[in-house]
């Protein structure tokens, strides 16, 4: 959107790569129908580049406002700050994310309509004020802000998904079996509080220094009305793959060790608290205690190759490898594992 005229709009945009149609005539608001194109119309027409003057925005209705919509090099010249707002507000209400740039007092209102406000230093105070986003060096500023906000996203979900498995799924299926089929809490509070305090949250801290996987400006921009940070594909790769696989193998262990130690997993089902009298109750709490233990280590040790799993989810561990190139190397991951496992070595004997 700019005030300068038709040729000059078109030029500007063609040299900053707005504009990738060849030379030659655009389509403007002449190939806009308003009653909407019929639908033989839509599939042969090549809906690439448009160019609309300020003057006639007046003048489009609900259709055409559809018709410019769809198409994906837009330029919208001799604009005023009325008609930029219009145009802002007509693009949120087909569901798009508009951010603006500008530095005059009558660009305020645009500014602060958009979803992302963009002003120079340079600008007016105004300007700055209404917008979200002040440049204080330059323009080409807001890639490396699209670059990193894509990263936060990116390594926002890899937080989630490693969190999920121990930190909610295993401990929560410990709870469910002690309420609903009787057996122990085979994973006492304490360490389910030492795992979510220090073994999840100091490693899921250092997954915030991941670097991008590729370039990240070559994908899409997330759809925030349907591209969810966190949405049923990475709940059910979170719970019922890795989650289940962690549990199911940690419970395992645990009952396992109670088994060779003479007590079968038949008389801790439905037990709820009361075991035969044939046991002796100081023996039975003292190995229900090493088993928490157990499923404690077990549930540290396999976070930690959870971990270098989901560091990368579109690239294996030798294209994005943590501690040998500067690309994709990230220096914490190594302590932080030594801490967790120094963690469950230190607290292994607190199955309380």
């Amino acid at each position: 959107m700019t005030g300068d005229y038709g040729r000059t709009a078109e030029a500007v945009a063609r040299e900053v790569g707005i504009i990738t149609a060849p030379p030659g005539p655009l389509p403007s608001i002449q190939h806009l129908s308003r009653d909407g194109p019929s639908p033989t119309q839509a599939s042969q027409e090549n809906k690439l580049t448009i160019i609309i003057g300020g003057p006639q925005i007046p003048f489009l209705n609900e259709a055409q406002w559809d018709q410019i919509c769809g198409y994906q090099e837009i330029v919208f010249a001799r604009t005023t700050p009325e008609q930029k707002l219009r145009i802002i507000k007509e693009l949120q209400a087909r569901k798009f994310v508009v951010g603006m740039t500008g530095d005059g007092i009558n660009d305020a209102p645009s500014l602060k309509a958009a979803n992302i406000g963009i002003a120079m230093s340079s600008g007016s105070d105004i300007a700055m004020e209404a917008a979200d986003i002040i440049l204080l060096d330059s323009f080409s500023a807001i890639i490396t802000a699209i670059e990193q906000g894509r990263l936060l996203a990116d390594n926002l979900k890899k937080i989630i998904i490693y969190q999920l498995p121990a930190g909610v799924f295993s401990e929560l299926w410990v709870v469910l079996l002690n309420l609903f089929l009787g057996l122990p809490i085979i994973l006492s509070r304490f360490l389910m509080i030492v795992i979510s305090m220090l073994t999840d949250c100091i490693a899921a801290t250092i997954l915030v220094f991941e670097k991008g996987e590729g370039n990240l400006l070559n994908s899409p921009p997330r759809q925030m009305k349907k591209d969810r940070i966190v949405d049923w594909r990475l709940l059910l790769h979170g719970f019922l793959v890795v989650g289940a696989i962690q549990c199911a193998a940690s419970m395992a262990m645990a009952f396992w060790y109670l088994e060779r130690k003479g007590i079968p997993f038949s008389i801790l089902l439905y037990s709820f608290g009361t075991y035969p009298a044939t046991y002796d109750m100081d023996y039975l709490n003292t190995q229900l205690k090493t088993a928490s233990s157990i499923f404690f280590v077990n549930l540290g040790i396999i976070q930690l190759f959870n971990l270098l799993c989901v560091r990368t989810r579109t690239l294996s561990i030798l294209q994005q490898e943590p501690f040998i190139r500067k690309r994709t190397r990230n220096l914490w991951l190594l302590p932080s594992m030594i801490f967790s496992l120094g963690v469950c070595n230190d607290f292994d004997g607190f199955g309380i």
